[in-house]
């Protein structure tokens, strides 16, 4: 019989009210959940992805000098890949790797999900945080919509 996974394992995310913006939390047991649950929380903030399947793959390498570095980095990345290509990912798999991260992005096409708000445009420094605790990994960002 299989066991549930434990939800702290997971990690989760939420967004924040914040005015004319998106600000997003996310937690997990490892930085790389952590920005993990990042990515889903800004693409769950303006897109039902309940039941989106993944149609093609992405490996890309994003690079920072700091743990918040990396994380505005990714989301970047995910922000190119909606603007120039109208896609979004509904799987990350990071992997640490010299001076950043490996992500496979499991992507899905934009017009094939419901829209329920305002896409991002940017993700801002304005207090952007990014941590290690006794219970694991947090971050916030706040993005521009």
């Amino acid at each position: 019989m299989e066991r549930p996974q434990d939800p702290a394992r997971l990690g989760g995310h939420r967004d924040v009210p914040h005015t004319a913006d998106l600000r997003v939390e996310a937690w997990g047991p490892t930085r790389e959940v952590c920005l993990a649950q990042a990515v889903r929380g800004v693409c769950e903030s303006f897109l039902d992805m309940a039941g989106a399947v993944g149609v093609r793959q992405r490996d890309v390498v994003v690079r920072g000098d700091t743990n918040e570095d990396l994380l505005v980095a990714l989301l970047e990345e995910v922000i190119y890949w909606l603007d120039a290509h109208d896609e979004v990912p509904i799987e990350v798999e990071l992997t640490a790797v010299h001076e950043g991260l490996q992500a496979r992005l499991c992507m899905t096409d934009i017009g094939s999900l419901p829209v329920t708000g305002a896409a991002p445009k940017a993700a801002t420094l304005h207090e952007l945080a990014f941590d290690r605790g006794p219970d694991g990994w947090r971050c916030s960002v706040t993005l521009d919509v």
